[in-house]
């Protein structure tokens, strides 16, 4: 009696995992070779020479794809200002050089990768839970250079979450995608103003320490 072959094994989550990354990239491809509007689901999954069906078992649709790849930026910046904030030094040269990092990848988003870009607009507009996530995490990273700041008597704040919600506040004109691409559209020197906005707060921020 011939044996039965044994059933195919499920694929193991680091190869769930690469496959969900090569739909990402595919998916960012043609983005930014057709944009937003004309990227449809069996395109990418043409492009990688697979069924729309393997895309649906990553993605329920082409908004959640779209979505994952805003997130994966958001991601990056995140681990880019959280350096800033786990790194040693005086708070006013971690927190300036946090914004205008952030700045500068959002400002190179916009200018050389300006289709993917347009993904935030829709993220803004019709997912405002994905923005408050996010700025509930970048804050808490301001929050953390703050305090940080207050235990080595670098500043003089009371309450350290509403510092930096007001830190927040005045620096999103420099961080959120529709300034800063209203900004590089005009050519405005928005480092130099995010610089001294920055360089204000943290006056501020010592003023009765002496």
């Amino acid at each position: 009696m011939q044996s039965k072959a044994p059933p195919p094994a499920n694929p193991s989550s680091d190869e769930e995992n690469s496959l969900r990354a090569q739909i990402l990239d595919a998916a960012r491809a043609q983005v930014r070779r057709h944009g937003e509007a004309k990227t449809n689901v069996v395109d990418i999954a043409r492009a990688m020479g697979t069924s729309h069906t393997t895309i649906y078992r990553h993605f329920r649709s082409k908004a959640e794809l779209f979505d994952a790849l805003v997130l994966e930026a958001m991601r990056d910046e995140e681990e880019m200002a959280r350096r800033f904030a786990e790194t040693e030094g005086p708070f006013a040269e971690r927190l300036e050089g946090m914004v205008l990092a952030l700045h500068a990848r959002k400002r190179e988003r916009f200018t050389a990768d300006a289709e993917v870009y347009g993904l935030y607009r829709r993220i803004v507009e019709e997912r405002p839970e994905i923005i408050a996530d996010y700025s509930r995490r970048m804050t808490a990273l301001i929050a953390r250079i703050l305090a940080d700041a207050k235990r080595r008597g670098e500043i003089k704040v009371d309450d350290i979450d509403a510092a930096a919600g007001v830190v927040r506040d005045a620096v999103t004109v420099f961080v959120h995608p529709a300034h800063v691409a209203a900004a590089a559209a005009a050519g405005l020197p928005s480092d130099r103003m995010a610089r001294n906005v920055v360089r204000t707060l943290c006056a501020g921020f010592r003023a009765g320490l002496d």
